[in-house]
């Protein structure tokens, strides 16, 4: 098993993250949606499944720092594409989902009244018991954390949850495809590691 990336082909760890990261979004948008169809509000169930959305989120945030450090440290295969036009759309492209891996658990985070209780193993504060929210939003920005709740959450809830983000989901899956079945080249298996 080689760990790192070459010039053909990415290695375990890069092939780890990026799975990992695809699983950890499915989970995600899975219990946050299972909790707001399938749960009742305000009971012990709703609160579980809150908090492995919670946990997922963080996990992300996690794994998406270990993926850009990665990303540093680890060269990366040469690319796939046929012209400059399709390596800067899939510069720009995957530039903007590191974008969402980072802000949205981030702004879950921030915008969450409550603390996660982390899988289950510890409890991490919510962003209101802080003292960087005491001294950055109370006493210099001078908002109340419902007035600051109000701007994250719009931007976790509307944003993150709007099209946006599964347009840039689904151009990343189309685009792994296109080179799969179209261009007939390496893109994808190299990722599954083939």
């Amino acid at each position: 098993m080689r760990w790192f990336n070459d010039s053909q082909s990415y290695g375990f760890v890069a092939r780890a993250l990026h799975w990992g990261t695809a699983l950890l979004i499915l989970g995600s948008y899975a219990s946050v949606y299972f909790r707001r169809f399938f749960t009742e509000a305000n009971t012990d169930f709703n609160w579980a499944v809150l908090q492995l959305h919670l946990s997922l989120g963080l996990t992300i945030l996690t794994v998406t720092v270990l993926r850009i450090i990665w990303y540093v440290v680890d060269q990366r295969p040469t690319p796939e594409a046929s012209s400059k036009s399709a390596v800067w759309g899939s510069r720009v492209g995957h530039a903007l989902l590191y974008v969402i891996l980072f802000s949205m658990p981030v702004t879950g985070y921030l915008g969450t009244g409550a603390n996660t209780d982390f899988f289950w193993l510890f409890e991490i504060p919510k962003f209101e018991s802080t003292r960087l929210f005491t001294f950055w939003v109370s006493e210099r920005l001078n908002m109340t954390f419902a007035e600051f709740e109000f701007v994250v959450d719009y931007l976790h809830k509307d944003v993150g949850g709007a099209l946006l983000v599964w347009m840039l989901i689904a151009g990343h899956i189309s685009a792994a495809l296109a080179h799969h079945f179209v261009l007939k080249d390496r893109s994808l298996r190299r990722m599954l590691g083939i």
